[in-house]
């Protein structure tokens, strides 16, 4: 920036004040200018690869307690293998597997093994949705069935009566706000509490793997919501729908959606709907305990998700599989402001939007899949109390899928952790608090 000196030669007055104020305030912006654009600079050009610990203010010896604790929790037979990546500062810190991805067949877990992430679908989903929200084509406060017909004039269930369903009408439309932080009076079926809303999602198979997204809406809109929309926080089929939001605005099916919009550019090379015959041999076993506690092979929920074969419904909100680092990808994108690598799919300010809180103060929880402390943005829990959210930092927000796989994004330390197994969620809480508490035990340089 160019001063014109004559100005410091003006008499002193006010003009002579006002001068010299705006060119103070011209030369801070400017510099502060300079700083944000340096700053992002930086992230565009350093490229998300492995790195020596120390340059992302850890300590190397201590995070190899991560892989000690993994393997110790296989050791015990408490899983049958895993794959941890952790990142701090735009930088892979720590990338491991651990134990097997098959049992049966001794085939070790490798860094690229595939893995069913199931409910980490959701936030891919989200991000989808909100890259077409930032083209306009919706309002979050927008109606849902100003897009999705098929979920017009909704009833509420107010109880059942001898057999009999009472209900009443909504009293105002599901909007798509609601829909996306779980609060739109939407069931899950048998992934949920066996109540009489969610049986009637069973009895209607709304996860028919034959089936079409817009099959899937269809039979939701037959059925009542569960509660008046905004009322309460439910974990259910809303990603589902927001899948079939997504092919109505783009007119694209979902899956090329995502493919050309978000895993092209992020180089995601192993995420899709169903694992394709020459990967095969990299996708990983899954498992459960019998009565003996004992590790067997078994598919959750009966298997209604084939995931050896091309899919008819891409499930938005559970129906993808993933690696590793695919994921990590994907999470440091979200913690970069939208951008990884030069390629950027969204803006700052949306994936701000997106973990912060959307949920009215004090709204109930139907079920207890958002632990304490915690609240929902678009698609994500956020953590509100580090103490209660079992955390480290105000503002980490994550999500993670029934087969274990789990995530978290922390803006505050600036790390991005991704985790795979393949053992279904009950024991996943586990796992995930002790790579939490065995990673940021190696940061040296807090921020």
């Amino acid at each position: 920036m160019t001063v014109n000196k004559s100005i410091f030669n003006m008499p002193f007055n006010h003009q002579k004040v006002r001068v010299l104020a705006s060119v103070v305030v011209a030369m801070v912006a400017l510099c502060l200018v300079s700083q944000a654009s340096a700053r992002e600079s930086r992230v565009t050009k350093q490229r998300f690869v492995e790195t020596r610990p120390s340059s992302a203010g850890m300590d190397a010896k201590r995070l190899e307690r991560v892989g000690e604790a993994m393997q110790e929790l296989i050791d015990e037979g408490l899983m049958a293998g895993v794959v941890t990546l952790g990142a701090r500062r735009n930088k892979i810190v720590h990338f491991e597997a651990y134990g097997f991805q098959n049992l049966e067949t001794k085939t070790p877990m490798s860094k690229d093994t595939i893995f069913r992430i199931y409910s980490m679908s959701k936030p891919v989903t989200g991000v989808a949705l909100m890259m077409l929200h930032e083209e306009g084509k919706f309002h979050l406060d927008d109606p849902v069935e100003k897009y999705i017909p098929e979920m017009a004039d909704m009833q509420v269930f107010v109880r059942e009566d001898g057999g009999e369903l009472v209900t009443e009408p909504a009293d105002h439309p599901m909007t798509i706000r609601e829909l996306m932080s779980h609060t739109g009076g939407i069931a899950y079926g048998s992934m949920a509490s066996p109540d009489f809303i969610d049986q009637k999602y069973s009895e209607a198979n709304i996860f028919d793997p034959d089936s079409s997204l817009e099959d899937l809406v269809t039979k939701i809109g037959k059925i009542p919501l569960k509660y008046q929309p905004g009322t309460k926080w439910n974990y259910s089929a809303s990603v589902d729908i927001q899948g079939f939001l997504v092919e109505k605005l783009s007119g694209q099916r979902f899956g090329d959606f995502l493919q050309e919009r978000i895993f092209t550019p992020l180089k995601m090379v192993d995420t899709a709907f169903y694992v394709s015959k020459d990967k095969l041999g990299r996708f990983a076993e899954q498992y459960n305990f019998d009565e003996n506690k004992n590790l067997v092979a078994g598919e959750l929920f009966g298997g209604p998700i084939r995931f050896t074969e091309d899919q008819s419904l891409q499930a938005g909100g559970w129906g993808l599989v993933s690696t590793a680092m695919d994921y990590a990808k994907f999470a440091q994108m979200l913690l970069n402001g939208g951008e990884l690598n030069g390629e950027r799919l969204l803006a700052p300010l949306t994936v701000k939007l997106m973990h912060t809180n959307q949920l009215a103060p004090n709204l109930p929880l139907v079920d207890p899949s958002r632990p304490p402390g915690t609240s929902f943005g678009l698609d994500f829990a956020i953590v509100e109390d580090p103490i209660r959210g079992d955390a480290y930092s105000k503002g980490e927000y994550y999500w993670g899928g029934a087969a274990g796989t789990w995530f978290w994004i922390d803006p505050e330390q600036e790390v991005v952790f991704v985790g795979m197994v393949q053992h279904f969620q009950p024991y996943v809480a586990h796992v995930r608090g002790i790579s939490k508490q065995m990673f940021y035990q190696a940061i040296i340089d807090a921020n």
